[in-house]
């Protein structure tokens, strides 16, 4: 055989078996990817959030035999922002447990308010409200149920402070530490300038709202009959661009965002095509970047998909 028609076959030889190698390691990178263990998982988390200013919380916990978690400033306060939405409509649906009300009672829609420092009257304002067609019905009746919905899946302002005058808000945060959510604070309604100029806000942290959602997923949030109805409202949520938007259209989210300034946060309860259940709350604070919180949260929901699911 000809010497140079050797070495080029030799030279070919050699090039695939670089090749194949490269696409072994390769191979061997993308797996490695995925977090094996809950501590593994929490450093790769730990590893994006230092990658963005501002301070973040997550607490994420499997509701199945394995109890894997993973807390990072799981104490840590921020403010509630939209995610009180949820506490709110689980002392709804409590109060109607016991009769006080039917859910399918119905409630004037009015805006107007009054501030928890001096009782003085506000009112909302729709261009800070996130759905705009319940200030159209100003002045006609809508059912408690009705209002719930407009709360939680388009994170209505205006039904949501209709909706804690109906309740109250130390009602609500009473409920809270029921269930073990020792810090979180439901102090009023959504606009309440005076309280916020004086630093009377809503409050949460991720390890309370982990405790609400796990409530809901074990069927113990009042009932469980009302945990499966409060579920499917949750699943409705219109606004999807952290926890679910990079999770298979199969995986089912029932969750509540927030966001005010420098604020992005969600939390929910995530259902797998097999029925296993696992908690995930992603708070955010002193965040100027914005879309990359909304992003990072995206990506992190994703990774512990793939941990969860591998």
């Amino acid at each position: 055989m000809d010497s140079k028609i050797l070495c080029s076959m030799v030279v070919k030889f050699v090039c695939r078996l670089l090749l194949a190698s490269l696409i072994s390691g390769i191979a061997i990178g993308c797996s490695q990817q995925v977090p094996k263990t809950a501590t593994e998982l929490q450093e790769e988390i730990e590893a994006e959030l230092n990658l963005l200013k501002g301070d973040f919380a997550v607490a994420f916990k499997t509701l199945d035999d394995s109890v894997e978690t993973v807390l990072i400033n799981e104490r840590e306060m921020f403010h509630a922002a939209s995610t009180m939405k949820t506490p709110v409509m689980i002392e709804l649906f409590k109060q109607a447990e016991t009769g006080l009300f039917s859910l399918n009672d119905s409630i004037e829609v009015r805006n107007e308010f009054r501030s928890i420092v001096d009782s003085s009257r506000y009112q909302m304002d729709i261009s800070e409200d996130s759905e705009g067609q319940l200030y159209k019905q100003i002045g006609q009746k809508r059912t408690i149920r009705q209002l719930i919905n407009d709360m939680i899946t388009m994170s209505s302002n205006l039904a949501t402070n209709i909706l804690i005058e109906k309740v109250g808000a130390q009602n609500v945060t009473q409920t809270m530490r029921s269930y073990g959510a020792d810090s979180i604070k439901v102090l009023r309604g959504v606009e309440d300038i005076k309280a916020y100029e004086r630093g009377l806000s809503n409050r949460t942290t991720a390890l309370d709202e982990s405790i609400i959602y796990e409530r809901l997923g074990r069927g113990q949030a009042v009932n469980k009959e009302d945990s499966e109805e409060m579920i499917k409202i949750l699943k409705r949520q219109k606004f999807n661009d952290m926890i679910p938007a990079h999770l298979p259209k199969n995986v089912e989210v029932a969750h509540k965002t927030g966001w005010i300034t420098g604020v992005h946060h969600d939390s929910g309860l995530i259902i797998l095509p097999d029925g296993r259940k696992y908690v995930l709350v992603l708070l955010s604070k002193n965040a100027p970047n914005g879309e990359k919180v909304i992003s990072m949260f995206a990506d992190i929901s994703n990774l512990i998909y793939k941990f969860v699911t591998q």
